[in-house]
């Protein structure tokens, strides 16, 4: 199952995480929570993992008509963004609202989430200098 939307840049990871924050600002997310993945796996497990932070995106205006259209979609929100590196590149991958609706099996969601998805996919186009088409990148 394609759950998510990727893109991979040859830009070092702090650079690349400041640029996916700007981004999705520039879309009207703000990042509600950060989670350091690899400042928890050190500090819970006392191993070390690579660079990795995973962005709870929230877009005000699409999370309340969401709201309003499935009242129990907060478990699925906010957004997540994750910014890692791997293989000498840094890899940005967003969860694709699109899969929502087909868990919901609601059509009220759809205008919404398909709106939330153009969003995203501008922001990674952005970061990696095109824009990438629906559908492209699966994860």
């Amino acid at each position: 199952m394609q759950y998510g939307i990727s893109i991979s840049v040859d830009e070092p990871y702090e650079q690349t995480l400041a640029r996916v924050t700007e981004e999705l600002n520039r879309e009207g997310f703000g990042v509600l929570t950060t989670i350091d993945v690899r400042e928890t796996m050190r500090k819970k497990l006392g191993v070390e993992f690579r660079k990795y932070m995973i962005l709870g995106a929230c877009n005000p205006p699409l999370a309340h008509k969401a709201l309003l259209a499935e009242e129990q979609i907060g478990l699925l929100l906010p957004c997540n963004v994750i910014v890692y590196e791997h293989d000498d590149k840094t890899t940005v991958a967003a969860f694709d609202p699109m899969v929502m609706v087909s868990m919901l099996g609601k059509a009220v969601v759809e205008p919404i989430a398909t709106e939330v998805r153009r969003k995203l996919e501008r922001v990674l186009g952005r970061v990696a200098g095109s824009q990438i088409q629906p559908g492209d990148a699966p994860l």
